[in-house]
């Protein structure tokens, strides 16, 4: 069996899709992915602390009174010391770089809660509510440098139902997100093994994002 494909998951906050990757892993360790490590932009983030508690090395740096440019070639630096090949945002709420997301193209993967195109960015529950919506959802999509605009590779509908509020939509598409996000990654990560996906070379020794 091949080795699986080492996974950094990035973070903001509490962790819950970072738990559903995980968890799958462990419940199938012939899952064609293991997460190396977690990375996150917020110290205080209640996901690292769920990821020592799942024994997985973890990184963390404020983002605070750093360029965007600054952040991301310290992120990249750890990404490349724990050999990692694949990227997946699990609430991880800042932009990535223009130049990161090249440097990686193909290899970043974003879980979205909405059905792309439809409701990129923010507030996608209660945007989908004002707008007459019935159906909402979420969508695995591959990152490129333009927000929420990647080729989606995967999604979940949730049948909108009419005593709905932004936070009852969200809990039943965070529900089917921590479903898809597993078996989307593993799909993908098949795929990068097997060679089938045009992706950039992995970023390795010194480097310098301009």
């Amino acid at each position: 069996m091949a080795e699986p494909v080492r996974v950094g998951v990035l973070i903001s906050g509490r962790g819950s899709n970072l738990l559903a990757l995980a968890e799958h892993r462990r419940r199938d360790p012939e899952r064609p992915y293991a997460i190396a490590m977690v990375a996150s932009n917020v110290p205080e983030a209640r996901g690292l602390v769920l990821a020592k508690r799942l024994a997985i090395p973890s990184w963390a740096q404020s983002h605070k009174g750093l360029d965007r440019a600054e952040f991301d070639t310290l992120l990249e630096a750890a990404l490349i010391e724990r050999r990692v090949e694949l990227i997946a945002l699990a609430g991880y709420m800042r932009l990535l770089s223009r130049e990161f997301v090249e440097r990686w193209r193909g290899r970043i993967l974003n879980i979205h809660p909405s059905l792309l195109p439809l409701h990129k960015g923010l507030d996608t529950h209660r945007r989908a509510l004002l707008a007459g919506d019935l159906e909402a959802g979420c969508s695995v999509h591959v990152v490129t440098p333009e927000l929420d605009d990647g080729p989606v590779i995967a999604q979940e509908r949730v049948r909108i139902q009419a005593r709905d509020t932004p936070q009852s939509l969200e809990e039943r598409v965070l529900a089917k997100e921590h479903e898809l996000y597993p078996l989307a990654l593993g799909a993908y990560a098949d795929a990068l093994r097997a060679g089938l996906l045009d992706v950039a070379p992995l970023p390795s020794g010194s480097i310098s994002i301009t």
